[in-house]
């Protein structure tokens, strides 16, 4: 089984001297700017406390601790309360964007509070998924975060879950409005004028992909948007242990809908990665996106922006996400009384150039060629 790789932040991992060739410390920033370590302490940790300092003091530790390159000795601090400052992140891939974008928020707000992070990267791998837990944890970490990574049993360390699809008990979650981001997007296309909308169904196996169908039923009925079965295509199980990636799976899901001769003039993709796959597969049918068809995704990955055209999709803010999750594993970790709870993170529409209106002009233009494509 691959070893977990440390990860640390820049800022935590390297000895400092001073002019004399010694470490320097707590006190020896405190001499030199004439304040107590205690204050020093609170400003580098950016404890909560750090908002009753003055912000010029603030200013003159920060400018300190450049100048003197001081880095905080986590062995010592091991030595005086026995822990480890360690914690542990589980994830599909460490490569897709949804999971780095989460992983830069938990580093930035590691390397803020002194903790180190181990990272495995399981491919969905069943017997990398059941014994990694117990490998971290015999390398004294002392909390684990889930990203759509499943958990069945209780661990002895605190928990919180990013696309959460644990079974166990007392895991916090960090989770999108599911409910607000599929009414945003059909909002969207409905202002437009589409009434005719394919779908993509997540894959099974995915964290959000049942909350989020669910959400898209529910918002759909509200609006009086119907869902018709002919029109919607899942997206398979989730890719394990090979080189399936999102937009692979969008790409076949959007052939097969062309092939079911149906009219349609949006799609709603699972995420950004189908609904770019999606978007190919259109093109490579003599389709326009979004002249013929109209394309929103969700997640908000870099790419969408530098797609052609520029994607149209429901923003989760990930790296603060990812940044929530770690703050939320903290605070459970230095205070074990704290319960675990749901924190639900607000999506927001992001308008860019794969949706249009649907003009009647375009709408016979599109069905022509849509015909043409259907008899290949």
């Amino acid at each position: 089984m691959p070893k977990p790789r440390p990860m640390v932040g820049q800022n935590h991992h390297s000895n400092s001297l001073n002019g004399n060739g010694n470490r320097v410390t707590l006190k020896f920033l405190a001499k030199q700017l004439d304040l107590s370590p205690t204050t020093i302490s609170v400003v580098i940790s950016d404890s909560p406390l750090a908002a009753t300092i003055a912000e010029k003091t603030k200013k003159r530790i920060w400018e300190a601790v450049r100048k003197f390159n001081y880095r905080p000795n986590v062995f010592a601090r091991y030595l005086h309360g026995k822990r480890t400052y360690c914690v542990a992140v589980l994830v599909p891939d460490i490569g897709d964007e949804f999971s780095s974008s989460l992983i830069s928020g938990i580093e930035k707000r590691l390397a803020q509070q002194g903790y180190f992070y181990f990272v495995v990267s399981h491919r969905g791998a069943p017997e990398l998924i059941e014994k990694s837990p117990d490998t971290l944890l015999d390398r004294g970490v002392e909390g684990m975060i889930f990203i759509n990574t499943p958990l069945g049993r209780v661990l002895p360390v605190p928990v919180v879950a990013v696309s959460d699809i644990t079974e166990a008990p007392d895991v916090s979650s960090i989770v999108i409005d599911n409910a607000r981001a599929a009414r945003l997007a059909l909002k969207h296309l409905r202002a437009l004028g589409h009434r005719k909308i394919a779908f993509f169904r997540g894959p099974d196996g995915n964290g959000d992909t049942e909350d989020r169908w669910e959400s898209v039923k529910s918002a759909a009925a509200e609006l009086r948007v119907q869902i018709d079965p002919k029109l919607t295509r899942g997206l398979g199980k989730y890719p394990e242990c090979n080189d399936t990636t999102m937009a692979d799976l969008g790409y076949h899901a959007a052939k097969e809908l062309l092939k079911a001769s149906r009219d349609f003039t949006a799609l709603v993709a699972f995420n950004d990665g189908s609904a770019i796959g999606a978007i190919r597969a259109f093109r490579d049918a003599g389709l326009k996106v979004p002249k013929d068809i109209s394309v929103i995704g969700f997640d908000d990955i870099d790419q969408a922006a530098f797609n052609v055209p520029r994607l149209t999709t429901i923003r989760q803010p990930l790296t603060r996400m990812g940044e929530l999750a770690a703050s939320t594993l903290i605070k459970r970790i230095e205070h074990p009384e704290e319960k675990s709870a749901e924190i639900l993170v607000e999506p927001m529409l992001v308008v860019r150039e794969s949706t249009c209106a649907l003009a009647a002009s375009q709408t016979a233009a599109r069905n022509s060629r849509l015909r043409k494509t259907t008899k290949r």
